[in-house]
């Protein structure tokens, strides 16, 4: 199975589309969406009908922490812009749209993969992997091979050896890479609607379940429309900034 995965939509229309064209174009059998489906960006019930539209075709989707925010009021620990679109994507949404990520899992493993919104030490604390030794710690917390997570806006990939010794591959896009079977792996997609690494193209990844085979792509969009999208909905303009700069 050719699966594609997607996190970190953050309610981005253009990016998402740009990314699921490509992955159809490539063939993809099947979908996962590692969650914040919505924060950040302007179109949220766009993003969360088309996740559901998936949904209905078999894809699999995990509650993300912007996700949960959407669904309590005090939410203390987001940042203030965070916290802002949050309150203002809570009236976009329909009650139906809402049950739909009320609903949502933490987690679901697939074959020999895990797939997590942010970590498998602790997936409700949404605690960061973002180096090496949070990467070991979070291999080390699930039998998986392979543990799939997003959260952090930068893509990544983590190997560890059968000593225990963690390394750091920097992903290319277009680039397949086999995992080795002697290895545990953990793979970060970076984010479709908000990439945080100096390129605003979105991002998201293809994984063949049989080959063990991951390829990490990078996929240029409207960000223009997108960031004014983000200005017309009276949402900060750091935020539409972002989308054009990749940071």
């Amino acid at each position: 199975m050719l699966l594609a995965v997607l996190t970190d939509l953050h309610a981005n229309r253009e990016a998402v589309e740009a990314c699921l064209a490509h992955a159809e174009e490539r063939n993809a059998d099947q979908f996962a969406f590692l969650g914040d489906l919505i924060g950040y960006g302007a179109d949220p019930a766009w993003v969360v009908d088309t996740v559901m539209a998936y949904v209905n075709r078999g894809a699999y989707v995990l509650m993300g922490n912007h996700d949960l925010g959407v669904l309590h009021d005090d939410r203390k620990d987001m940042n203030p812009n965070a916290r802002l679109v949050v309150e203002w994507t809570r009236q976009q949404l329909t009650p139906q749209q809402k049950d739909f990520i009320r609903d949502l899992p933490m987690q679901f493993e697939l074959e020999q993969c895990l797939f997590v919104h942010a970590n498998a030490w602790a997936p409700e604390r949404w605690e960061y992997v973002d180096g090496a030794m949070e990467a070991a710690r979070s291999m080390r917390a699930t039998n998986a091979q392979i543990t799939f997570c997003g959260h952090v806006h930068t893509p990544s990939l983590y190997h560890m050896n059968q000593a225990g010794k963690v390394a750091e591959f920097s992903p290319v896009s277009d680039l397949s890479v086999p995992l080795s079977k002697l290895r545990r792996w953990l793979v970060q997609p970076g984010s479709v609607g908000q990439p945080r690494d100096g390129n605003p193209a979105a991002c998201y990844a293809l994984f063949d379940t049989q080959q063990l085979e991951l390829t990490f792509f990078r996929v240029p969009y409207d960000t223009e429309a997108a960031a004014q999208k983000v200005l017309a909905a009276g949402l900060p303009a750091s935020l539409a900034q972002r989308l054009m700069h990749g940071g």
